[in-house]
């Protein structure tokens, strides 16, 4: 038994299911209140109008033409082919000015050229001459002497009318240009000057340069085609067939420095956008360009798009090498968390900013590839947010985030073993907070906490500012940690900060260098939400930071080469990346920065914790210029009462190698005590032992902190 199903189905097509005679059909059960209406099928043998009624398939509109994103991308690719036209030949007016008038001058030669024999009357003297030869050979026929007088004097009159038809002509025009308006004027000129210069024409002569843009790279449907089969995206065709090929949905265009193209991988080959993704690196091969020229990307259904629609831009060269663009952030007096930051932008210019709120964050890469620079952006963005707390932990310890001392609710700077205690403590108390923002959340009516998270209203209403939680070279503290039982109790504690912390307001911020199963545990680094890489060794490394499968998605900073400082592979979701150049904010700008930050926050009172007892910052507000080397030893110490000499030295060579890195105990001492510092003893016990040392209330009491206000 058969069941034709007739429709629409892709064009011109039938459906038609077989069952088994075994097989019992149940009639679907029908209301009796709304009978079925019985439809009849057109499209079967026995109606001789099925072909003529069957609509095609075959899509109205051409397919630039049928999404707004494509009509979009076409009339953005065009208005910028026309405005770099405008500016090529804007530039050239002068030239083309001149070379108008040397073809008007010319044409007017050719012109005056071409008239002379009419003005000359050059078809009756052919005539005269004619009659004037017979005439001497004949002097005695008289016929042929009166036809020749008649010939020359019509020559006489018609040379007299025509150049005073040219006369008038000539003394007309002068008069018109001495009398007419100006529009007017200009128009005639234009209608003489025009057939003139047209005139003056030559085989090599045009008006207008040929306006070519300088292509580095050249790319056509033909040359993508030829990409795509050379690297098994595309069947290959036998003999003369070429095999299928790509439907073009937009261009190739020029878009920017570079082509754009957006297109439909051929139906029937059982090749999708993600495998062309995957062949990056070949299809620029056959393209004839570096990996980091092409970016690809999948066309979504909500953008108009299909599993198999690609778009593609293929710069003309390095587009990540340009200088950076300078942070927005610098010259901002205040900013919003709840505002995307601006991170930089991407290879064709378009700016790139990131939302943070109810986000977490890992950077990781190579060291010296600018990670901190690109970390500090985010961290700089909550500096001129006054309700933005800050928990800072760097355990490199260097002067990168140092100046965050004027700000931070708390710092933790090394990884000594102090260090790691504060920073212990330190998860301590946001765990705490965390728990106390929750218990207050959940007491909220609904229509102050609709959704059981923060709101501008309830951050200052309930002084609950964002919590924003920097920690800077994550390896540096696990691996520090030499207990395995409190290494994984610091992970769990990260991860819960992380992963529950966001609806309370909690930013996680964390950096590390290529993460590995000891450095950054997979625990910690699947729960975050927007990653970003600078350059990496492998591909593996690359998906360790970005997420596993994220390379062969395009998502690679393994193409990422040593040039390229402060550019990072940025993935904000599952299937959204991107390829950035970040801002530039310098180290002197993040500092005045921190001061900004500290001076909002003092005046609605948010500045806390250590920020607020920060004895140097205080004093330096004062007007007091604290010795660089008691700041420096006090920063060093700020999580020990006492420290051996020794130790003392190895951290502040830590901190700032140059100025230190040559220090002994001596001048160490000599330095101190020329800076104020005296000495209640030179020797200090630490966990029942006794060595030269120094007391950090000794160095404190250098600084006049007890004359600070308040």
């Amino acid at each position: 038994m058969t069941q034709t199903i007739t429709g629409p189905l892709n064009g011109h097509s039938k459906l038609t299911l077989i069952k088994p005679e075994h097989v019992v059909e149940q009639a679907e059960p029908t209301p009796t209140s709304a009978p079925v209406e019985k439809v009849e099928a057109v499209d079967r043998p026995d109606n001789p109008l099925a072909d003529w009624l069957t609509v095609p398939d075959q899509p109205i509109l051409p397919a630039w033409a049928r999404s707004a994103a494509s009509l979009k991308a076409n009339t953005v690719a065009f208005s910028r082919l026309c405005s770099w036209h405008a500016r090529y030949h804007s530039i050239r007016t002068p030239k083309y000015a001149a070379k108008a008038a040397w073809l008007v001058s010319r044409g007017f030669f050719r012109a005056c050229w071409g008239l002379w024999p009419v003005l000359t009357a050059q078809d009756h003297t052919k005539t005269v001459k004619a009659l004037r030869a017979q005439v001497k050979a004949k002097p005695e026929d008289v016929d042929l002497a009166v036809r020749h007088q008649m010939a020359h004097r019509e020559r006489t009159q018609a040379r007299r009318w025509r150049w005073g038809t040219a006369g008038v002509a000539v003394a007309a025009a002068t008069a018109g240009v001495l009398l007419a308006d100006p529009l007017f004027l200009t128009a005639a000129s234009t209608a003489v000057a025009v057939p003139l210069g047209y005139l003056g024409r030559g085989k090599e002569t045009r008006l207008l340069d040929q306006a070519v843009p300088p292509l580095r790279v050249d790319m056509s449907a033909q040359q993508l085609n030829d990409a795509l089969r050379a690297a098994s995206l595309l069947k290959s065709g036998k003999g003369d067939d070429e095999g299928p090929k790509v439907t073009c949905v937009m261009g190739p265009v020029r878009d920017g420095r570079g082509w754009s193209v957006v297109f439909d991988l051929p139906r029937g080959g059982g090749k999708t956008a993600s495998d062309v993704l995957a062949k990056r690196e070949a299809i620029a091969s056959e393209l004839g360009v570096d990996e980091i020229q092409v970016v690809m990307s999948r066309v979504r259904a909500a953008q108009g798009g299909n599993a198999s629609r690609v778009s593609m831009w293929v710069a003309d060269d390095d587009p990540y090498l340009a200088e950076p663009v300078p942070s927005p952030l610098a010259k901002l007096e205040r900013f919003s968390i709840w505002d995307p930051i601006p991170f930089g932008q991407d290879a064709r210019g378009t700016r790139i900013s990131v939302p943070v709120v109810w986000q977490s964050m890992f950077f990781g890469g190579l060291p010296r590839r600018g990670k901190t620079f690109t970390q500090r952006l985010m961290t700089a963005a909550g500096l001129l947010d006054p309700w933005v707390r800050h928990y800072v932990a760097d355990f490199k310890g260097g002067q990168d985030w140092m100046q965050m001392r004027q700000v931070a609710h708390r710092l933790v700077l090394g990884a000594e073993d102090d260090a790691i205690a504060a920073f212990k403590a330190m998860l301590t108390e946001l765990l705490t907070e965390m728990e106390r923002r929750f218990a207050i959340l959940r007491e909220l009516p609904t229509s102050i906490c609709p959704e059981g998270k923060l709101t501008p209203a309830i951050v200052e209403r309930y002084k609950m500012p964002f919590i924003f939680v920097t920690v800077d070279e994550l390896q540096e503290a696990f691996l520090a940690i030499g207990d395995e039982k409190e290494r994984k109790a610091v992970i769990d504690d990260m991860a819960r900060i992380a992963r529950r912390g966001p609806a309370a307001g909690f930013i996680s911020n964390y950096a590390s260098q290529r993460p590995d199963a000891e450095s950054v545990p997979t625990k910690l680094r699947e729960i975050i939400t927007i990653r970003a890489c600078t350059q990496v060794t492998d591909q593996t490394s690359s998906d360790m930071v970005l997420g596993k499968g994220k390379a062969s998605m395009g998502a690679d900073a393994s193409v990422l080469s040593e040039d390229h400082k402060g550019v990072v592979v940025l993935v904000t979701g599952p299937a959204s990346f991107a390829t950035v150049k970040n801002d530039l904010l310098t180290t002197a700008e993040f500092n005045a920065l921190c001061a900004k930050g500290r001076a909002m926050r003092k005046e609605i009172g948010q500045l806390t914790g250590d920020a607020a007892g920060d004895i140097v910052t205080g004093a330096e507000e004062t007007g007091y210029r604290v010795p660089a080397i008691i700041s420096d030893v006090l920063e060093v110490m700020k999580h020990s009462p006492r420290m051996y000499t020794r130790d003392l030295l190895d951290r502040l060579s830590n901190l700032d190698e140059d100025t230190y890195g040559d220090y002994d105990a001596e001048r160490l001492a000599k330095d101190l005590e020329a800076a104020g510092v005296k000495r209640t003893s030179k020797q200090v016990k630490i966990d029942g032992v006794n060595g030269a040392g120094y007391q950090r209330r000794d160095v404190e009491g250098a600084v006049p902190f007890n004359d600070l206000p308040g």
